[in-house]
């Protein structure tokens, strides 16, 4: 078992994550471009480094949670150089296609083994150890990164053996997400155009086979218009564009998609982008 593990990003997930990776027994040390986003996860026992470089240096594996492919090709850039030649990198931001390509390219050129997993879930489940991990990388490396998975996560589905390839179930999944939140902030909508409390759309759907979960906590948002972040709009809207970047590769038709991802900007314009997802109510509400 790889017992020491740097995180490279402490935000929503990376913090979430870190705490899960102490519990479990690991040998943690964190960083963020931030200082005191990382300073709080001192007391839960992790080493706060300085600079990505000390950060990285004697690492087993180095764990990437940050905002999208620039940030993390800029921060890779001094810490690949830095890394242990038998560390393994997982990289669990979402990054979509074109970065993710590139980020495989980088840790070639530097001899280091990466495996690209990226996570399904939000603030909850990482603070949880309950996020899905979707891996891809050489079949070698799964016994060292297992126990990693193990301790952030709740499943781990192995997608292939080729980096890429988790970036591209992210985005499918992601999809998704952004159509599921986004349909619900259209019927809240109209329910409440058409005069009616949009609660009663809610209780409508509730326990039938319409019914989902994440509408039912999304939707209680929008109709409180309360919007603590899980999943920031600004996020979604991000991985959005990455949907849009990755049907224009794949040749899929991405009308609805551009529809979607056009509320999801407009909302993020409106400054509601350091808030849950489920503000992209905003942009359909008068």
């Amino acid at each position: 078992m790889s017992s020491t593990i740097t995180v490279l990003g402490t935000g929503i997930m990376g913090s979430g994550m870190a705490r899960n990776l102490i519990k479990a027994g690991f040998d943690v040390t964190v960083w963020n471009r931030h200082h005191e986003k990382a300073e709080p996860l001192a007391e839960a026992g992790a080493t706060v480094a300085d600079d990505v470089t000390s950060a990285v240096s004697s690492s087993d594996v180095v764990l990437t949670m940050l905002f999208d492919g620039d940030a993390v090709e800029a921060v890779m850039e001094e810490a690949l150089p830095a890394m242990r030649s038998d560390a393994v990198w997982i990289q669990s931001s979402t990054v979509g296609l074109a970065a993710g390509a590139r980020l495989t390219e980088r840790a070639g050129k530097h001899g280091i083994a990466l495996v690209d997993a990226p996570v399904l879930g939000t603030r909850q489940p990482a603070e949880q150890g309950a996020l899905t991990v979707l891996a891809a990388g050489p079949d070698e490396l799964r016994d060292r990164v297992t126990p990693v998975f193990d301790a952030v996560g709740s499943r781990t589905i192995w997608v292939s053996d080729m980096p890429g390839d988790g970036q591209r179930l992210k985005l499918v999944a992601n999809s998704f997400v952004l159509s599921l939140v986004g349909a619900t902030a259209q019927a809240i909508d109209l329910t409440q155009r058409l005069g009616l409390d949009p609660q009663l759309f809610l209780d409508t759907i509730k326990g039938g086979a319409l019914d989902v979960p994440y509408v039912q906590l999304k939707g209680k948002s929008m109709v409180a218009g309360e919007f603590p972040p899980a999943f920031p709009l600004a996020g979604a809207t991000k991985d959005g564009h990455l949907i849009l970047e990755a049907m224009e590769h794949a040749g899929a038709r991405p009308e609805i998609m551009e529809a979607l991802v056009g509320r999801y900007q407009e909302a993020v314009d409106g400054d509601h982008g350091t808030e849950d997802l489920a503000a992209v109510v905003r942009a359909f509400l008068p």
